[in-house]
C-alpha cells in the first residue's frame, strides 16, 4: 500500500502509488503546532502557515495561486495541535510543478512586512468569526476546561493581542527551529512513481538534522467535574462534554473508537437515536475520540433548544451510564466495526484522503499499519474491551462541561448535581 524511505538527515518520504488515478496528492508535514507554543507564542504556528501562502522569494502570492489553479489543481494548509501541513493536488502530468510549488512555499516564504500586517488583520477576523459561532466557541471553552495551564487548552488561532504582537524575526526563528528535514515528512498518493519521489527528496531536502521541538505534557489532576457556562442570547444552547481518555495501547485505542461510533458517530448511534429520533431534544449531536501522541480526549457535542438544555444533559448522562453498566450488544459492535472498516476503505479510494491518513499516522504514531493489519485490529475489539473503555473514561472525576446559551441559575445548579452522579 505504501513505500517508505528515510534520508540520512532524518527526512522521511511516504509514497502510496495509485496507478489507476489521474491525480497526485502531495503533502509536506511538519512536526509543529499549537502544543509547541508557549502562552506568549500561542497562535504563531497558525500565522506562519498563513504567511507561507503569501509569496516566496521568487513567486508572489498571485503567481502561486495561478500556477496551481491554472492547471486545475488545488492547494491548502492547516495547523493542528502537533502538526502543520501544506498540500497540493494536481493532475499527474503536472507532478513536477506541484512539487516545486510545495517545496518553494515551505522553505522560501518571504514574510513580507506589508503582507504580514494584512494577514494579522485576516486572522483577527478569523478569531472573531469563531467567537461569533457558538458551535465552534463552545469547543474552545471545553478545551480550556480540560487542559488548564497547558497548550492543549489554548485555541490554535491564538488571541488577537498575541497575533498583533508577533514580529517578523520572531516568526522566522520559530519556523527555522521546526521546519527542518528531521521534523518533516513528504507524503504522495496517486499516480506517482516512488523512485521519482525518492530521487526528488534526495536532491531537494538536503538540510542538516536539528533537534526536534518538544512540548509540555499535560498534568491531569482533575478530581471533580468542571463546568463553564457562558450566557448568550441565542436560539439554541450549545453543549460540549469532554472526558480525558489517556493514550492507551493499540487494543484500547480501537475499543475507544468503537465506543465513539456506537455512541455518536452516525445516524444509527445511541445518542442520535435517543436524543434526536426518540425525544426530539436536538437537531445535531455527535461524539468523537480524539487522540494526541501522548494522551486523548472523548468529546460529545450537541445543539439543543434553550428549554431542553437540562433534559439533554440528563439524557446524555443516562446513555453514558447505560453503556458503562451494561456495555454494548454484539449487533452494535458488529455494525460499528463494519462502519469503521467501510469508512476507511472508502476514504482510501481518494488520493487526498489517503495522503492525509498516511501523514497523520506517521506524524503522530510514527507508523501506519497495512490494510490487513488495520482491519484485523478493528475486528479484534471485543464487547468487554468497549465496556472497559467506557468505565475508564466516563467518570465524574474526568467530566468537563461547557455550555453557551440562555441558561438560568436554577438549571445550572441542577446540571451541576447531575454531573456528580455519573
Amino acid at each position: 500500500m505504501y513505500t517508505k524511505r528515510q534520508l540520512n538527515n532524518g527526512f522521511r518520504v511516504i509514497v502510496s502509488p495509485m496507478p489507476h488515478m489521474a491525480s497526485v496528492s502531495l503533502g509536506i508535514w511538519i512536526g509543529v503546532g499549537g502544543r509547541y507554543e508557549s502562552a506568549k507564542q500561542s497562535g504563531i504556528s497558525h500565522l506562519i502557515e498563513h504567511m507561507v501562502f503569501k509569496g516566496t522569494v521568487s513567486r508572489s502570492a498571485t503567481q502561486l495561486k495561478r500556477s496551481i489553479e491554472g492547471i486545475g489543481g488545488a492547494f491548502n494548509g492547516f495547523t493542528s495541535d502537533e502538526v502543520t501541513c501544506y498540500t497540493v493536488k494536481v493532475p499527474e502530468k503536472h507532478l513536477d510543478l506541484g512539487l516545486d510549488i510545495l517545496t518553494d512555499m515551505t522553505f522560501n516564504a518571504r514574510f513580507d512586512a506589508a503582507d504580514m500586517a494584512k494577514e494579522k488583520l485576516v486572522i483577527s477576523e478569523e478569531i472573531k468569526m469563531y467567537k461569533d459561532q457558538p458551535a465552534d466557541h463552545v469547543v474552545e471553552l471545553l478545551g480550556g476546561l480540560m487542559w488548564p495551564d497547558n497548550s492543549l487548552g489554548r485555541p490554535l488561532t491564538g488571541t488577537i493581542a498575541n497575533v498583533r504582537k508577533f514580529k517578523r524575526n520572531e516568526m522566522v526563528a520559530f519556523k527555522e527551529g521546526a521546519y527542518h528535514p528531521a521534523n518533516m515528512v513528504l507524503v504522495a498518493a496517486g499516480r506517482v512513481d516512488p523512485e521519482k519521489m525518492f530521487g526528488y527528496a534526495s536532491k531537494e531536502f538536503r538540510g542538516r538534522r536539528k533537534r526536534k521541538p518538544a512540548f509540555d505534557a499535560p498534568s491531569i489532576r482533575q478530581k471533580h467535574p468542571r463546568m463553564k457556562f457562558v450566557g448568550k442570547n441565542i436560539n439554541q444552547t450549545q453543549i460540549a462534554m469532554g472526558f480525558h481518555a489517556g493514550s492507551g495501547n493499540i487494543r484500547e485505542r480501537f475499543s475507544m473508537k468503537m465506543l465513539s461510533i456506537i455512541l455518536g458517530e452516525n445516524m444509527s448511534s445511541r445518542l442520535f437515536e435517543e436524543l434526536r429520533e426518540k425525544y426530539g431534544l436536538c437537531y445535531d449531536i455527535a461524539s468523537m475520540y480524539k487522540r494526541h501522541s501522548d494522551t486523548g480526549e472523548f468529546i460529545i457535542h450537541a445543539g439543543v433548544d434553550n428549554t431542553k438544555a437540562l433534559g439533554s444533559v440528563v439524557a446524555i448522562l443516562d446513555e453514558l451510564r447505560k453503556i458503562k453498566d451494561l456495555g454494548v450488544t454484539e449487533d452494535e459492535l458488529v455494525r460499528a466495526k463494519e462502519f469503521a472498516k467501510g469508512q476507511f476503505l472508502l476514504a482510501m479510494e481518494s488520493t487526498s484522503a489517503r495522503m492525509m491518513w498516511f501523514g497523520g499516522k506517521f506524524m503522530i504514531d510514527r507508523h501506519a499499519p497495512g490494510v490487513p493489519e488495520l482491519l484485523r485490529q478493528i475486528d479484534d475489539v471485543s464487547r468487554e474491551g468497549v465496556k472497559k473503555a467506557a468505565g475508564n473514561i466516563f467518570t465524574s472525576s474526568s467530566l468537563n462541561l461547557a455550555m453557551i446559551g440562555a441558561t438560568s441559575k436554577g438549571v445550572k445548579n441542577k446540571i451541576r448535581t447531575e454531573l456528580g452522579r455519573l
